[in-house]
């Protein structure tokens, strides 16, 4: 049986929850690392940083475990402690801008705005680095490198490593049919360009690949169409069933399989 991980996002993540149209429930052999950035991922924990015993109000236990994970920086132990068969990266989480703050980084995510983690002492003093931004690039690429000596140097290196090639979707599949995607926003009055997003993450795979030991690859460009009828909402990475079927077909052929919870 597969023990997959998962450094990504829910495009990933949904793989398990709508193979085949299917809500699959709770899936086992799985390890789900979310709402985080590579420099975020190799920086130190946050010092003074408390999370709280329960997650707050608006936040389901998943997110709030990505976040805390996030900020205390477990989520590379919590990886090599899994022991994976297979580790599946996908960069569309890498869209939100980083923080710097008590001598780390840590990801502006949405899960930390709604939080009110932002409150605490520990975060006050936080200074934006914008994700477009040349300082942001220079961050990621130099964090790309730590992560492929990290997997050469633990076992990691045994896992099957896979690369899920993902962009925004520029259009949308509604009930009157496919048309362009409308504005999209990040966070809560923040826009974002869709083309400018899908050229770094293409500059993001190139220079991952270059680095990484060997991954396979698994993709559906032409499959990449936003759904408004999708269960979490209309965005660009919320894709059509049939996107997801195609990828797990492939994900299947490289030994991924799926078990949850009876």
């Amino acid at each position: 049986m597969s023990r997959v991980a998962i450094v990504g996002s829910c495009i990933t993540r949904d793989l398990w929850r709508f193979r085949g149209g299917a809500d699959l429930g709770a899936p086992v052999n799985l390890l789900y690392v979310s709402r985080t950035s590579l420099p975020s991922l190799f920086a130190t924990p946050l010092a003074g940083f408390r999370p709280r015993a329960r997650p707050p109000e608006g936040l389901k236990p998943q997110p709030h475990r990505a976040l805390v994970a996030d900020l205390a920086k477990t989520a590379l132990a919590d990886l090599v402690a899994f022991r994976p068969t297979h580790v599946i990266f996908d960069f569309i989480d890498e869209r939100f801008d980083l923080l710097s703050v008590g001598g780390t980084l840590i990801t502006d995510s949405w899960e930390l705005e709604a939080s009110g983690y932002r409150q605490q002492a520990a975060l006050r003093d936080a200074r934006a680095i914008p994700r477009l931004s040349a300082a942001s690039d220079r961050l990621w690429l130099q964090a790309a490198g730590e992560l492929a000596a990290f997997v050469r140097a633990t076992p990691l290196a045994d896992a099957t490593l896979v690369l899920h090639s993902a962009r925004w979707a520029d259009r949308r599949r509604s009930p009157a049919g496919v048309a362009p995607m409308g504005n999209v926003e990040i966070l809560p009055g923040r826009t974002a360009d869709i083309r400018r997003h899908n050229d770094l993450l293409a500059r993001y795979e190139t220079a991952f690949s270059e680095v990484m030991p060997a991954m396979a690859r698994v993709e559906a460009p032409s499959r990449r169409l936003a759904d408004d009828a999708h269960q979490w909402g209309l965005s660009p990475f919320h894709y059509v069933p049939d996107y997801y079927g195609e990828i797990w077909r492939q994900l299947e052929a490289l030994g991924v399989q799926a078990r949850v919870a009876a």
